[in-house]
């Protein structure tokens, strides 16, 4: 089949659990014989395109940021890219079978819905997350929350397959009105699926992401402060940068946690795989995750996870209280550190339970079982589109 896959971010130029999503599925779809285009916008040196075996990558829109000051997406990016993929499908659309797209950022989705009928491919949508009235009011504000969450709904409107990647998406996109019925896809782990053997926990806990006000790196300092109440040798790492990390920097100067706690940015996944091997706990105090793919990372390494409770957190459905992991009432130090010192206290049975729990779902969670599903459901989608030809 001829693909057409439409993210503005390509890893490795951005990082994130969508952006290794997107580019693993197409090079799973191109091994697999399919011809694949990935649209997105520039994000490399223009004498050094990426080269992504069978796939043909195209830049529709130019290299800006994708977010301000503030830690939010911008809006001028997203338009630019929905136009340049607007183009493009009015020239070549009729060349695709199937349009597959992430469903942010939202004008691309509706570009690719205005010329649906026109060009005759089907469009398969990636609904990592989809938001709350309440949450677009945090986020945006009254006004411009509205504007979004209507745009939103728009998208779920348009006709598609849509893929989801927590029940928590799955019956959101319901309520915005989806006709059909979301496929839920659990796997977006592309690493081993057989369980390693885990080492042996030392007294540390790390955090790994992006430091965004959602994520609450900052509630990792005071939580470890506490917990060393009960675990004196207990000390932290504090992977990832972002808006959040004067403020990380901060609170570690606050507590005088110089020594106990560090924060060394981003570093190559190596350094991040190794260290969190040796922890005895993730703490992610996130309180809005589309699946919480480190968790995963985690459990296959025996490593357990503390997380916190919230609406729009969907991470937490990976969480088997007290088998891989822990999920908090909320991100206060006492929560957190009560769940901390449990994680320590129960190293080694955590560890085998944990990995007990991953061996049980690797295949569930594999990003190879995903793919077969995605692959499996452009098929009915082109038998169906041949039918109405």
């Amino acid at each position: 089949m001829r693909i057409c896959i439409v993210y503005d971010c390509l890893f490795p130029w951005t990082v994130g659990g969508a952006e290794r999503w997107m580019r693993n599925v197409a090079e799973a779809l191109a091994a697999d014989g399919h011809e694949v285009t990935y649209l997105t916008r520039l994000q490399w040196p223009v004498d050094e395109p990426p080269e992504i075996p069978g796939v043909r990558v195209i830049a529709v829109s130019r290299d800006e940021p994708l977010y301000g000051p503030d830690g939010n997406r911008t809006i001028g990016e997203p338009l630019r890219f929905g136009w340049g993929v607007l183009r493009h499908l009015a020239r070549h659309g009729r060349r695709y079978d199937i349009v597959h797209t992430a469903s942010f950022p939202y004008f691309s989705l509706l570009a690719a819905g205005l010329l649906r009928r026109l060009c005759g491919y089907r469009i398969v949508v990636d609904w990592h997350e989809v938001w709350s009235a309440d949450y677009w009011r945090q986020y945006l504000g009254g006004p411009k929350g509205l504007i979004a969450r209507f745009i939103q709904r728009r998208c779920v409107r348009v006709r598609q397959e849509a893929f989801c990647f927590a029940r928590l998406t799955a019956d959101r996109l319901r309520e915005e009105g989806l006709r059909g019925t979301p496929t839920v896809l659990r796997g977006e782990y592309a690493g081993p699926t057989e369980p390693r053997e885990p080492l042996p926990a030392e007294p540390l806990v790390v955090f790994a992401g992006r430091m965004i006000r959602e994520k609450q790196a900052p509630a990792v300092v005071p939580a470890v402060m506490k917990a060393r109440e009960r675990v004196p040798e207990l000390r932290a790492v504090i992977f990832g940068d972002g808006p959040q990390a004067d403020e990380v920097r901060a609170q570690i100067a606050a507590h005088g946690a110089q020594d106990v706690v560090s924060a060394p940015g981003f570093v190559s996944s190596e350094e991040v795989e190794s260290t969190l091997a040796r922890a005895c706990c993730l703490l992610l105090p996130s309180i809005r995750e589309g699946y919480g793919a480190i968790v995963v990372e985690a459990a296959a390494m025996g490593v357990p996870s503390v997380l916190v409770a919230a609406p729009d957190n969907a991470a937490v459905e990976h969480i088997e209280e007290g088998t891989n992991g822990f999920v908090a009432p909320d991100a206060s130090p006492g929560a957190l550190a009560e769940r901390i010192v449990a994680a320590w206290e129960r190293r080694e049975e955590l560890r085998a339970s944990t990995s007990g729990w991953f061996a049980a779902n690797a295949r569930r969670l594999s990003l190879r079982t995903s793919v077969e599903r995605v692959v499996e459901r452009y098929r009915e989608a082109a038998a169906g589109s041949s039918a109405r030809r």
